[in-house]
């Protein structure tokens, strides 16, 4: 599905279903902001408040606690967003001629 980290390929290498219709836009950010972004947020000041641990370590545990709580996430994120829009049929106004092209019928 991806080429790169996040880049989307053109086509599926197995079945050959064309990526066309997959835009899932801001919404792995979001998703990774609002439910990955905010408990390592709130676990870095939970423990300036309760150890007062000098500024180095804040660098050495919270710098990668972020890091790895925005950035392992984006990719699975944006495959299930991907996923769903090809499992709903999303749309925006005025794509259905792609996907009429892209479905011909094969799915109930």
């Amino acid at each position: 599905m991806f080429r790169g980290f996040l880049t989307i390929r053109d086509h599926c290498e197995v079945c050959g279903l064309d990526y066309g219709f997959a835009d899932p836009a801001d919404g792995p950010a979001v998703f990774v902001q609002l439910f990955a972004c905010v408990p390592g947020v709130i676990f870095i000041l939970m423990l300036e408040i309760m150890a007062r641990p000098p500024w180095w370590v804040h660098l050495a545990v919270g710098l990668p606690v972020v890091m790895l709580t925005t950035v392992l996430p984006l990719r699975p994120i944006k495959g299930w967003l991907v996923a769903a829009q090809f499992t709903t049929r999303a749309q925006e106004a005025g794509t259905a001629d792609l996907w009429a092209k892209l479905h011909r019928g094969d799915r109930p």
